[in-house]
């Protein structure tokens, strides 16, 4: 946050430190043991476990999203709660005013499909059958709307008696007698519905003896695995809502399946395996819990809970150095954890699994995490850099997708090559996020357009803020020539005017020559543009401070950003800064006015110097002359 000492203008407390390492394929997963390899034993004695190697890992993790930094990122009106991909590359969004987004996977990235209010109140489900051609939403205004996915058109509403609380398909693909199962906010009852009928249900199934929360159709097996409020899962077949076939076990009390009742815990999310052989949970305990189907039988247990990321971060492992934050931005998450907690409705978190079946992915407070479950192997994290984005609800897309037409027209259904995808959402926010292969670009697009794309009206804060006139023709270029070498700018006149005009017409009259970077903080930012030298002193062209100009095309999204120093809002003087790493923390505090486009191994270089305890370079690293051009 910005901050003002002794009159002092600041750039705001640093945050995160640095980029996030590549992880491969041999880091450990985060939350569970590491296992040692002692090949040095004795020969005599037992020989050592060998590790547990998956066969053509690296292929199957090359079909992951990999970029540490979200790609894009699309509003809702309001905080979305749920993402989902559907097998006909489409993408379903809902958020918590009731309203359902359809959006079709593109050979990258997606494009908005339709919108619609389906619903009055907030959305308690969100489900998409088995064959990727329908969709149900049910919200707390006790109604289910039914949607044909492939012609994104809602077919068919129904008034419930009771308020929903989860839903899920129940027949394998293609199959031409579709129904639905929908569980109770207030009953133990799940009750069958066609969605092509009225809103009698088919049957009602009474097994559970609290209310149900999660349903999930294991299509492989033909069987349901559900679980209600106090913990308890039950299996149960498709068809005729008996016992599930084809399970190895006769007595519950043979699996793990009573592994929540007993820690007193409930599933949060549930997801199934492609292959139908496992299943996987988050719950509030913050445990991730991986069982084999036919058994019950828990597998894996990783603990995700606060208390290992404050051993992680106060430990010495050198193994573990890459996953600590920086003091100031682990605070942050772990007060946003506190209150993620503490917020009643908030989305959970859950875990989806990959393709093959032998990843998990899920959302936590260092970022998306990518596990090897065969081998127990973190393979790599998601958006580490993005602390200002607590991501919570995930889907992955891995197929190739296809064209609209070839949907809509019956033509033209040739793949395109692959895009892996990861969609998900964040606390208390109302975009959904992408991740790919891809990072962001560095440079915006024709409209002006960065990573964020405000496809709903902006809300005040974000609205652009323009000054009713200035000067008719400012450059649009920078060049400072310091101690350590020469740093290209390329500014932005036409978004923020005033700032570009204070900027500029300062480097006409000399004034930063001389001037010292009197503040670098290595992993955040270099700061520069004081007469003093101390972060206390300068003023603008006019003599005065002057105002903000936001603009929501100009963010701190990426390192080498160029932004106005101050000491609160309105109080732009001739101080500046560059950033070194994402700090959108910064957004709507600080103008950005300019990116460094040449010279960016000289603001590295610079980063790097040593510095005292106020962090002022020990030896001085000053702005020669300063230059601009059209």
């Amino acid at each position: 946050m910005s901050s003002v000492t002794d009159g002092q203008a600041t750039a705001p407390e640093e945050g995160a430190a640095g980029q996030t390492p590549n992880e491969d394929t041999q880091s450990d997963a985060l939350g569970s043991k590491r296992a040692t390899d002692d090949s040095d034993g004795n020969l005599l004695g037992p020989k050592p476990k060998k590790k547990r190697v998956l066969d053509f890992e690296t292929l199957y993790s090359d079909n992951l999203p990999s970029a540490e930094m979200y790609e894009k990122s699309y509003m809702h009106r309001d905080v979305v709660t749920h993402v989902l991909f559907s097998k006909t590359h489409f993408l379903v969004t809902a958020s918590c005013d009731g309203h359902v987004k359809f959006w079709k996977k593109q050979a990258e990235g997606v494009e908005f499909v339709k919108h619609f209010r389906s619903h009055l109140g907030p959305v308690s489900s969100l489900s998409v059958s088995a064959d990727g051609l329908w969709c149900c939403s049910t919200s707390t205004d006790q109604t289910a709307k039914f949607y044909d996915v492939i012609n994104f058109d809602m077919v068919n509403l129904m008034k419930l008696p009771y308020a929903p609380v989860s839903s899920e398909w129940l027949h394998k693909s293609h199959s031409p007698h579709p129904r639905i199962a929908i569980g109770d906010r207030d009953s133990p009852s799940i009750r069958i519905y066609d969605p092509n009928g009225k809103s009698e249900a088919l049957a009602t199934i009474s097994i559970h003896h609290a209310p149900v929360h999660i349903i999930k159709f294991n299509e492989v097996y033909n069987a349901v695995i559900s679980s209600d409020e106090k913990g308890i899962i039950e299996y149960w077949d498709a068809v005729d809502f008996g016992d599930a076939r084809d399970v190895s076990f006769k007595f519950k009390t043979e699996t793990d399946l009573y592994e929540f009742a007993k820690h007193k815990v409930r599933p949060l999310s549930l997801a199934v395996s492609p292959d139908g052989k496992r299943f996987v949970t988050w719950s509030k305990d913050r445990q991730v819990r991986v069982f084999t189907f036919a058994t019950g039988k828990l597998i894996r247990k990783l603990d995700e809970g606060l208390h290992f990321y404050n051993e992680l971060q106060k430990g010495d492992d050198a193994a573990y150095e890459k996953y600590k934050l920086e003091s100031i931005d682990f605070g942050r998450r772990m007060a946003v954890e506190k209150e993620l907690s503490a917020t009643d409705g908030a989305p959970p978190s859950n875990v989806v699994f990959d393709e093959t079946g032998h990843f998990i992915c899920y959302a936590t407070m260092l970022g998306i995490k990518m596990v090897n479950v065969e081998t127990n192997r973190l393979v790599r994290i998601l958006g580490k850099v993005e602390n200002t984005e607590r991501f919570l609800t995930i889907a992955l897309y891995q197929d190739k997708p296809k064209s609209l037409s070839g949907y809509t027209m019956g033509s033209g259904k040739q793949a395109l090559s692959s895009d892996p995808t990861l969609a998900c959402t964040a606390f208390k926010k109302h975009r959904v996020y992408f991740f790919s292969r891809r990072e962001p670009k560095d440079e915006e697009d024709e409209n002006g357009v960065g990573r964020d794309v405000f496809n709903e009206k902006p809300s005040r804060e974000q609205q652009v803020v323009l000054p009713s006139s200035g000067p008719t023709q400012l450059e649009s270029n920078a060049l400072l020539h310091t101690s350590l070498g020469d740093i290209h700018i390329k500014l932005f006149p036409k978004e923020c005017p005033k700032t570009v005009e204070n900027f500029t017409q300062h480097i006409r009259n000399g004034y930063y020559n001389g001037l010292i970077l009197h503040r670098v903080i290595k992993g955040f930012m270099l700061q520069t543009g004081d007469p003093l030298g101390d972060g206390t002193g300068g003023t603008s062209i006019w003599g005065h401070d002057f105002e903000d100009e936001f603009h929501r095309a100009l963010r701190h999204d990426r390192p080498f950003t160029v932004s106005m120093a101050n000491a609160g809002p309105n109080t732009n003087g001739s101080q500046f800064f560059i950033t070194t790493v994402a700090c959108p923390w910064l957004d709507n505090k600080h103008t950005v006015f300019g990116r460094v486009h040449k010279g960016m191994d000289v603001v590295q270089a610079i980063e790097r110097a040593k510095t005292d305890r106020n962090d002022k370079p020990l030896v001085e690293i000053k702005i020669i002359n300063a230059s601009v051009s059209s």
